[in-house]
């Protein structure tokens, strides 16, 4: 079932999270390819998304003007959260996303992320001046809350429905649990019963198995699919036509997953520059190599080799024992 977000649909509403250094412009194209209901940019500091700064640039084609893309905003001032959406409204982009829930050391010491959680006053004045700023959809995401003691998601969620957000995204744990333990999908049907808005369940969901779980735990929406996508950029084309139907997605396997690596890693390339290129594609190659079993020689000389035609000469050498996967 697609969720609404005024005259944008997410169908089917299976999304793909946003993760530094990995849902760069190349890794989100490649996910889109095989279907998925929403990709959502990196995170981007608005005040330097605002300034123009480089690195903040370099890094994001943000995909504004592409359909099925969310622009994902961080901030700690109103002032530039809102000059930050009106500028990614204004070159294309569909949807921003609010980030509350990134539990990164860098992000929360300066107030913004997961430490808004702390301050719901402050945290809806951010949302009231992106929501004012811009005439497309506003969406959040965020976790249960800063630690245990402070689990106060719901009433966050309750502001921000209030203030015109359309859709919410929970990550089930809280920014002191950062990545560890597991994921309370249950805690996320709080949220879910406390607004009339969509929500979006987020945390260990690897495949249709965990995302039927966290469904049936969380009365959620739709679901969202983080560090279960990495090296299986088609996980959410496998997990949409399990939930919703449809044909499954073609799994590569043999010349066809070398050239699925080949390619993405070519893209990589292409956008970022050899120099930079060559580093930010081994964390992507490593996870292939993941789920190839590829011997430990083979792969540090891949992770290793100065030069893009040295890897790509070694790619179909490290797929080749590569099975058939499918997500847990």
């Amino acid at each position: 079932m697609a969720v609404y977000l005024a005259d944008t649909s997410i169908d089917p509403p299976v999304l793909l999270a946003p993760m530094a250094g990995i849902t760069d412009r190349p890794f989100r194209d490649l996910v889109a390819r095989f279907g998925a209901g929403l990709v959502v940019s990196e995170m981007v500091a608005s005040q330097e998304m605002v300034e123009a700064k480089a690195s903040v640039r370099a890094r994001a084609e943000l995909g504004f003007g592409q359909a099925r893309t969310a622009v994902q905003l961080a901030g700690r001032e109103a002032h530039w959260m809102a000059e930050a959406a009106r500028i990614a409204e204004a070159q294309g982009a569909r949807i921003i996303d609010i980030n509350m829930g990134c539990p990164a050391k860098k992000v929360t010491t300066g107030l913004s992320g997961s430490a808004l959680m702390r301050d719901l006053d402050h945290a809806t004045g951010l949302i009231e001046a992106v929501v004012g700023a811009v005439s497309v959809p506003v969406t959040l995401k965020t976790r249960l809350g800063w630690d245990d003691a402070l689990r106060n998601a719901a009433a966050l969620a309750c502001r921000a429905e209030a203030a015109g957000v359309q859709m919410i995204t929970i990550h089930g744990r809280t920014r002191c649990q950062f990545y560890k333990g597991a994921a309370d999908w249950a805690a996320i049907a709080e949220v879910v019963e406390a607004i009339g808005i969509p929500v979006i369940a987020n945390g260990d969901i690897t495949g249709p198995d965990t995302a039927r779980r966290a469904l049936a735990a969380s009365g959620a929406a739709g679901v969202m699919v983080g560090r279960g996508i990495q090296g299986r950029p088609w996980a959410l084309a496998e997990i949409a036509a399990a939930l919703h139907g449809g044909a499954e997605p073609d799994i590569p396997a043999g010349d066809d997953l070398v050239d699925l690596v080949a390619g993405h890693y070519q893209a990589m390339l292409s956008f970022y520059g050899t120099a930079l290129g060559l580093r930010v594609a081994r964390k992507h190659l490593g996870w292939y190599m993941d789920g190839a079993g590829t011997p430990a020689a083979l792969r540090r000389a891949i992770l290793t080799a100065p030069r893009p035609e040295t890897v790509i000469a070694l790619i179909p050498d490290a797929l080749a024992a590569a099975p058939e996967r499918r997500a847990a």
